[in-house]
């Protein structure tokens, strides 16, 4: 039973429901009593239940299946400040769990027109692309397409590549930075599927050109990260006008 106090009750709401989820009373996945069960035994309207419900849904708690109910969210198990340039691996390694990989395909390609301008050289003749999926403990975690000038790796074995940056530094292109696009996107048939990911959960598509320690764009990649298991932060600093 909720316990007056000076807060409006949703917040009280809220914080009673985060409670319970964090002691565990509701595991992640499952699903929470009715509207009518829960507003019942916290003493509040329905209406109050519902602004917290919906406020616990923003804040990614919750999630809320029309016409079957309210679940715990999965809580992320990988979180990052979206400034820090990590590997898939060593954001894996960094979660104390088992990084592995799933290799879909791996063709040398005659570079497009994109490739050129992407990686700023008119002459470049073939392309490298590797189609992978990353898994943390045997789950499938991040989907990525790779595009990498044929040049730098063609004397070299593409088969055993774990973590691709550790790859081109082995090579003598250690990656220093990149720049990124992000894009959250909803469910996809194909690459959802091959992640394994509930209907309702998003991913997100991080597009990113890296550069080594020469300022030379060395790798294109795709990246699709499970949004249920990966959460990106990022530190802003005010700018003075």
């Amino acid at each position: 039973m909720i316990k007056a106090d000076q807060r409006p009750l949703y917040l009280q709401v809220i914080e009673r429901l985060k409670a319970d989820i964090d002691n565990n009373i509701y595991a992640e996945g499952e699903k929470l009593p009715s509207e009518f069960e829960l507003s019942k035994n916290l003493g509040v309207s329905r209406a109050t239940l519902r602004e917290a419900l919906r406020v616990l849904e923003e804040d990614g708690v919750v999630i809320r299946r029309h016409g079957v109910g309210t679940f715990v969210h999965s809580k992320p198990l990988f979180s990052a400040g979206i400034e820090e340039l990590q590997s898939v691996t060593d954001m894996i390694f960094k979660a104390k769990m088992s990084p592995g990989t799933i290799y879909l395909s791996s063709a040398v390609n005659e570079a497009t027109e994109e490739d050129c301008c992407q990686f700023k050289e008119e002459g470049l003749k073939e392309i490298l692309a590797l189609k992978r999926i990353r898994t943390a403990d045997g789950v499938p975690v991040v989907y990525c397409l790779d595009r990498v000038p044929y040049r730098f790796v063609k004397n070299h074995s593409i088969h055993e590549i774990k973590s691709i940056f550790h790859f081109l530094e082995d090579i003598g292109h250690t990656i220093t930075y990149a720049v990124t696009h992000i894009e959250p996107i909803g469910y996809d048939n194909e690459i959802s599927e091959m992640l394994e990911c509930d209907p309702e959960s998003t991913l997100l598509l991080l597009k990113q050109m890296h550069y080594d320690e020469n300022e030379q764009p060395v790798l294109y990649s795709y990246n699709y990260f499970r949004a249920d298991k990966f959460k990106f932060h990022v530190v802003r600093t005010r700018v003075k006008a």
